[in-house]
């Protein structure tokens, strides 16, 4: 019964690790990568209200998501950034585009989140 209890419990483990890495690759390959992904297009001032509510989910999901490497509270730190961000351009604060710009640095995150 142990070891059944324990077997289950690294199955759940490595079943959220592996869906926390799906949503960073998955928001990177669709978000982040492409000429026009949408994180640009916001980066640039361009998207539309609703482009700027998709691109919040997205960064709200990344916030839930465990990086590949680093700690966690720089992930959140990183992560909560782009959030903030997105929701003072939805306010028409004026400080938020050019939050974004600075939040969306992948060099930034890269260098202590992204795994091997």
């Amino acid at each position: 019964m142990k070891k059944t209890v324990l077997t289950l419990l690294c199955i759940a483990a490595g079943i959220a690790t592996a869906s926390a890495d799906d949503t960073v690759k998955s928001a990177m390959k669709k978000y982040f990568k492409p000429e026009d992904a949408l994180a640009k297009k916001a980066g640039k001032g361009e998207a539309s209200d609703a482009e700027l509510a998709e691109l919040l989910k997205c960064f709200e999901a990344l916030t839930k998501a465990q990086p590949a490497e680093g700690n966690a509270a720089s992930w959140e730190k990183k992560t909560s950034a782009l959030v903030g961000a997105v929701k003072k351009i939805q306010a028409k604060e004026a400080s938020g585009l050019s939050d974004l710009k600075k939040a969306l640095n992948c060099k930034a995150c890269h260098d202590p989140h992204k795994g091997k």
